[in-house]
């Protein structure tokens, strides 16, 4: 095997057993710690002998012995004399030392742990990248526009107070599982947020390594959890949503609106799989079961992508689905895009009515300034339409996005 095979093995092997490794340290010696040191003195072994030995025939096998020496060798070197019977248990005792929960699984024992609602969203977002995506420290650190150390800090205050509180490394039982499900998949989703449309102005537009990590960690959770509808939903919107990412940004750097892009770009494959997973959550809606936030944000993504026109959008049905998410999420942001498909169906001037109503509470959200700057626009109110465009670009931490706010309110009159 040439040596970029050998690399090639080796980082699909860090996409692929990261997750799996650290779990089963973490289950078997019950430290975040040694088994986030561990599993990457494990990888380190493996790039320096995979290039001279070969990739084993079980990589994953291979890594997860290696870690869990590693980790002995580190307990061993730390244990003081009367610790003897602690470190023997920790190395000998493969039993877990918690109840598993509702399914028997490390990794989503791991999940569930690094995203305990006890942590604060973003030690939640940050522990989930470093200890199950297996993202580097720098990794992380650019991802959010923070200096290294402070997220280095981040995590550690997160691990430390995983182990102070005593938080329990399982799944949920099934009563609890619904309500956590939903805290894990709020972090996977600002996790996709900040890849879709970063937020930092020093940084990509648009982060793929975060959408893709986010889409594979939902995958993950999909595998685990298969009759969930609400982990299906987000992987279809997530999906449906990245099939359009090659057309979202222009060759000079700005943001591409919906009814601008090149749909012949969309990935097709992806959208193949998202409309797949919307149309059995249908089916499941169909048959009596009420489909929550994901799923209904993931079937008006369904509705966007099945027209080849932006004039062919089926109007209506976006609307509907809207009118049903904000019964569940009766949130104003809910409601400012609720309004955009008023617009499309009643006209900008009662679609501006709904959106002026909810000044009070986004006032200081680009997306109001720059959804009633549009609104203004198609009225012919330019004067107006150009200080709300200049609010929004005040606002918008997105490159693309000021590019694109700011070509809008060049062009008027």
């Amino acid at each position: 095997m040439s040596g970029i095979d050998v690399r090639e093995a080796i980082t699909q092997a860090h996409h692929e057993e990261w997750a799996r490794v650290v779990a089963a340290l973490t289950r078997r010696f019950g430290d975040l710690d040694i088994a986030e040191e561990a599993a990457a003195e494990a990888f380190a072994t493996a790039v320096q002998r995979w290039p001279a030995d070969g990739v084993p025939p079980n990589p994953g096998a291979w890594l997860t012995t290696t870690a869990n020496r590693k980790a002995i060798d580190r307990i061993r070197r730390e244990s003081r004399r009367d610790d003897k019977h602690k470190e023997a248990q920790m190395v000998y005792d493969d039993d877990p030392r918690e109840p598993v929960g509702a399914i028997d699984d490390d990794r989503l024992r791991l999940i569930f742990t690094c995203c305990h609602p006890a942590l604060a969203m973003e030690s939640r977002v940050a522990l989930t990248l470093r200890m199950v995506a297996g993202l580097t420290m720098p990794e992380i650190a650019r991802a959010f526009l923070v200096a290294e150390s402070a997220m280095g800090q981040r995590i550690t205050r997160a691990k430390a107070k995983i182990k102070a509180a005593r938080i329990p490394y399982r799944v949920p039982s099934a009563e609890d599982l619904p309500a956590r499900v939903s805290g894990v998949l709020a972090v996977l989703y600002l996790v996709f947020n900040e890849g879709y449309l970063a937020t930092g102005p020093d940084t990509d537009p648009v982060r793929h390594e975060l959408t893709a990590e986010a889409i594979r960690l939902t995958r993950l959770i999909r595998v685990l959890l298969p009759d969930d509808g609400e982990v299906a939903g987000l992987l279809a919107l997530m999906l449906l949503t990245e099939a359009r990412r090659p057309a979202r940004v222009s060759a000079d750097g700005q943001l591409v609106a919906l009814d601008e892009q090149d749909r012949g770009t969309w990935d097709a494959a992806l959208i193949a799989e998202g409309h797949r997973l919307v149309r059995e959550r249908l089916a499941a809606a169909a048959a009596g079961e009420a489909p929550g936030r994901y799923q209904i944000l993931a079937a008006i993504n369904a509705v966007h992508t099945s027209a080849r026109d932006m004039r062919d959008t089926d109007w209506s049905q976006v609307l509907a689905l809207y009118d049903q998410l904000v019964r569940l999420d009766p949130s104003p942001i809910v409601a400012l895009n609720r309004a955009i498909a008023v617009a499309e169906l009643d006209g900008p001037e009662v679609a501006l009515a709904a959106v002026g109503r909810l000044e009070p509470r986004l006032a200081g959200y680009h997306a109001y300034h720059a959804t009633r700057a549009d609104l203004l626009r198609r009225l012919g109110r330019d004067h107006e339409s150009r200080a709300a465009y200049d609010k929004a670009i005040g606002l918008a931490g997105n490159t693309a996005e000021i590019a694109y706010l700011t070509r809008r309110r060049d062009h008027l009159r």
